[in-house]
């Protein structure tokens, strides 16, 4: 039984839900998801010529194209092609577990019979068939588990936003009922339905609750997807194509397409070798499922309903390599190492590591370093054994060459023995002081909306070495979180701790000699981590310019408009190591990073168009840069102060010891007990433990 002392189940937070997710979900990995629609007639064509901006399944917008003549194209779409069965073998085939549906892209027009408007696909086109549900009844045949994708804005309901060009409008009253209407006719005349994937569209709070309640009531199994925004949501979604380089601990999705530009249709897609494809995808659903994610590859089906003989090519060779490699994909938990080799990936199943080795990355050693157990044997799957040894603690495997010439890598099944342990080599608190610096984060996707999408950090987790037989940690908090509610563990033992009351106490601070300000305007959404280089003081780049005139505390305002950020970078240089307090003032969301290591990322809600916070700085002896991205999501003006230097009372709060098990390292963690979300940011890096 696989026994992972870095602390971190890292979905415990899947605990929050008491229904959700189910086991099969979590374990599917690998699933089809279907873009088409009225769009897909057209094929990314207007007028006869293609239309080269944005998304195919968006040309009503990139398009310019009228809302009448682009309703007009429902007279010649009669998808004769379309085959629900044949669709869902393929998707069998191809290795899925699940088919995820376009039942109405942001277009609004329905592709099943919905009772709420006559822009659908019974109605308005000649084929006069319910498609959804025709693929929802092959999916229950072929015992496939079907979703739905529903876009939240919608360009032909009259009562709804305009089209702009962000697709992150808010829903007027009258829009937001007719949703929600919606939704409840998907929920109750298709049968079960695995997931649901909302999409885009800037909710408040309670019309995000209302939609996900209306959900959970219908069909209490259905996973809600990240993006009905507000954080209200059983499973997060990354951006389009992103593959994150971090693991979470909640339930997570990749949506992919089998193009970067486009999700549907589009005649003069230049496609490429299907070979290069196939290895293109397969290492994304690696990459995805080692890092604990499920992957959802896309297709889009041609106007007449049929696939893309290239796609189907594609998803036929994907699914003969998971007959053969399947064993390291499905049901497969993420890495369980804290650390990504640099030759490729890793899953887990029981007492069974499979390695995904590169072939260009192919090293001549692979070095299992924080494994301890025994391997038993370590094979290439469906191959020849490996030769093992263990130097010094270190069990090491040496690949040999020519290895399934048809796989863009080399799967590779190492046998351990049952009671094996993985040590983490980078969460092992150094000194005595436990805090967020020598922490190993866990981390979830917050998704405020559509743009507002960060990674979010909702536990801390160490490992201590002592050989003492209890543990008696006494809590370092500020007035930033007092009253808060956490759970901190040690092994296995939770304990509820509330950050209040303690001894008010002297920190160890340091001196600080305070650099010029400087600004500078930035697209990037708040999710995007900014890299800065500096000479003299100075940051190097274009844009650029020093704040002369802002004095401590001072509120600054700028006309940026929704959706932007501003950048403001400092150099410090320190007496000694040690911490210092700032106050900083922000807009709708904050990331702050001190030394290039992020510090803190946070959003607040609406009409929250300034809001400060307290932050103790560890700093080092010498020189130190602050990076504060200030992101406005909402208003139309963006703000900022910065406060350096303030005094922060920290208090110390002692606790009742935990019992330990035998042996030398141990685990810790901290989190909140009763957080807003299961992806809300927990804000606790003034929290600091010494044990």
């Amino acid at each position: 039984m696989l026994k992972i002392i870095i602390l971190l189940l890292w979905g415990f937070n899947v605990a929050y839900a008491q229904i959700k997710p189910d086991s099969v979900w979590m374990n599917q990995k690998y699933s089809m998801f279907i873009h088409w629609g009225l769009y897909s007639q057209l094929g990314g064509v207007w007028n006869g010529k293609p239309v080269l901006s944005g998304y195919s399944e968006q040309i009503q917008s990139h398009g310019g194209i009228f809302s009448d003549w682009y309703a007009a194209v429902a007279r010649d779409f009669n998808p004769v092609g379309w085959n629900a069965d044949s669709v869902v073998a393929l998707a069998k085939k191809a290795g899925m577990k699940s088919v995820v549906f376009t039942s109405k892209h942001h277009d609004g027009f329905c592709m099943y019979h919905s009772r709420y408007t006559e822009y659908n696909i019974v109605d308005a086109t000649p084929y006069k068939r319910d498609v959804m549900k025709e693929l929802a009844e092959a999916c229950r045949r072929q015992g496939m588990r079907f979703g739905v994708y529903f876009s939240l804005i919608d360009w032909h309901f009259p009562q709804a936003y305009p089209i702009s060009s962000h697709n992150a409008d808010p829903l007027t009253p009258e829009h937001y009922e007719y949703n929600l209407k919606q939704v409840e006719e998907i929920m109750t005349g298709y049968g079960p339905i695995s997931e649901i994937w909302f999409d885009m569209g800037s909710l408040t709070p309670e019309q995000s609750r209302g939609l996900y309640a209306l959900v959970s009531r219908l069909q209490p199994q259905c996973m809600i997807s990240g993006r009905l925004g507000n954080d209200c949501s059983d499973f997060s979604v990354m951006a389009d194509n992103e593959y994150p380089d971090y693991k979470m601990g909640v339930p997570w999705q990749t949506a992919a397409s089998f193009f970067d530009e486009t999700w549907g249709y589009r005649s003069w897609q230049e496609r490429g070798e299907v070979a290069d494809k196939r290895n293109e995808k397969i290492k994304s659903l690696i990459k995805v499922v080692s890092r604990g994610g499920n992957y959802l590859l896309n297709i889009g089906p041609r106007g007449d309903g049929s696939v893309v003989p290239f796609e189907k090519d594609v998803l036929l060779g994907i699914g003969k390599w998971l007959e053969k490699y399947g064993e390291a994909i499905y049901a497969a938990e993420a890495n369980p190492f804290d650390y990504f080799p640099v030759w490729g990936d890793v899953t887990v199943k029981g007492n069974r590591l499979y390695l995904f080795v590169e072939k260009e990355k192919r090293p001549e050693q692979i070095r299992l370093e924080g494994l301890r157990g025994k391997v038993k044997r370590a094979t290439y799957i469906g191959g020849e054994a490996l030769k093992v040894a263990e130097e010094k603690g270190t069990w090491i495997l040496y690949p040999a060459e020519g290895m399934d010439a048809d796989s863009p890598v080399d799967v590779i099944g190492v046998e351990l023995e049952k009671d094996f342990k993985i040590l983490p080599l980078h969460a092992r608190a150094t000194g005595k002081l436990l805090t967020w610096e020598n922490a190993v984060p866990v981390n979830a996707y917050s998704s405020m909306d559509y743009y507002t999408g960060f990674r979010s950090v909702i536990a801390y987790n160490w490992m201590i070495k002592t050989s003492a037989r209890q543990w008696k940690p006494t809590l370092f908090y500020t007035e930033e979180e007092r009253g808060k509610k956490i759970v901190l563990t040690a092994d296995d033992v939770e304990k509820e701790i509330v950050l209040e009351g303690g001894e008010k106490i002297k920190w160890q601070t340091t001196g600080v000699t305070w650099g010029n300000i400087f600004w500078k305007r930035t697209g990037g959404l708040l999710g995007s981590i900014p890299e800065v280089t500096a000479v003299d003081g100075v940051p190097a780049g274009e844009g650029w310019q020093m704040c002369s005139d802002l004095q401590p505390g001072q509120k600054w305002e700028f006309p940026v408009g929704e959706r932007r950020s501003v950048l403001f970078w400092q150099e410090m240089v320190a007496v000694r190591d040690g911490d210092v307090a700032v106050e900083i003032g922000s807009g709708n969301g904050v990331m702050v990073l001190l030394n290039g290591r992020v510090v803190t990322t946070h959003s607040a809600g609406r009409g929250k168009a300034y809001n400060t916070e307290k932050i103790l700085l560890p700093l080092k002896k010498g020189k130190n840069t602050l990076l504060i991205k200030v992101y406005n999501r909402f208003e139309k003006n963006l703000c900022f102060s910065f406060h350096p230097g303030i005094a922060l009372p920290v208090y110390s709060l002692e606790t009742d010891a935990y019992p330990l098990k035998n042996g030398s390292w141990h685990t810790c963690r901290v989190r909140l007990a009763n957080p807003e979300t299961r992806n809300s940011a927990m804000r606790l890096n003034n929290l600091k433990i010494h044990y």
